[in-house]
């Protein structure tokens, strides 16, 4: 599927998502949401798919958040549509059952910083900038923010973010936990796209229920969550991709995976 608003495609088992209005700074338009559900609601169902990776197109963003451009014309009930929209196509990332890596080749402020806490893993620009930058608007973050940051950084460093509405260089981001690389601007697909690949070569099923383990568990007690990695561990034991890992390394070979 392809859309002026959103390039989708999967190749070797990773799929890419490119924020597509790059003389926009891929702000989330209506339009771009809507084909992004899409998409989200599309691989969610895909087995062949082992990561996502998430990117804008072109250099200058990632994605500047709402497109503030519509938003101005809307009343508040549009607004609240529009809002929830955004809400749900960040928490439609967030639930994929595979890894999402997000790229951030450029800016990311508001929903774009949102829509890139929704990714498991983050890799950024050297030259790139990340904000909640919602409270200069007079509004706040609404799609996650104010639950994801505090959870990745703590809750004091999460509130002077959100309550200055700061923008953050990438070194800043590495500093505090919420990126996990900073690269020059051209490395930053391809890096990103090397992580996935050394994520796809394992077991896709283990991968799929570590994630569902570890982000199921952030919520619990830790007798719960260790609860829930016990289910997970049980989901694994039967699948023919455990006994070729065993027999692979019996043999001294690299075991081929198939997701089941």
């Amino acid at each position: 599927m392809n859309d002026s608003v959103l390039a989708y495609q999967v190749t070797a088992g990773l799929a890419y998502l490119t924020l597509n209005r790059p003389h926009q700074a891929n702000a989330l338009s209506l339009s771009l949401l809507r084909s992004l559900q899409q998409a989200l609601e599309d691989l969610k169902y895909r087995d062949e798919v082992r990561v996502v990776l998430l990117t804008g197109a072109g250099e200058r963003a990632f994605c500047a958040g709402a497109d503030l451009k519509e938003r101005r014309g809307m009343d508040d009930s549009q607004v609240r549509q529009a809002v929830d929209l955004i809400r749900t196509v960040v928490e439609s990332v967030a639930r994929l059952p595979m890894p999402v890596i997000a790229a951030i080749n450029g800016v990311a402020f508001g929903g774009g910083t949102e829509l890139a806490l929704a990714a498991d893993l983050r890799i950024i620009s050297a030259t790139a900038e990340l904000g909640l930058t919602e409270t200069s608007l007079a509004i706040i973050p609404g799609a996650g923010g104010t639950q994801r940051l505090p959870r990745l950084i703590g809750p004091a460093r999460a509130k002077e973010l959100i309550y200055t509405a700061r923008r953050i260089d990438a070194p800043t981001a590495l500093q505090l936990g919420i990126v996990n690389r900073v690269v020059e601007s051209a490395q930053v697909l391809p890096t990103a796209v090397l992580l996935a690949e050394e994520i796809s070569k394992n077991g896709p099923i283990a991968v799929r229920q570590a994630k569902f383990a570890v982000d199921t568990g952030l919520s619990m007690d830790l007798a719960s969550g260790l609860s829930v990695e016990r289910a997970a561990y049980e989901r694994v034991i039967p699948t023919a991709d455990r006994q070729e890992a065993l027999e692979a390394f019996a043999a001294k070979r690299v075991p081929h995976f198939q997701g089941h």
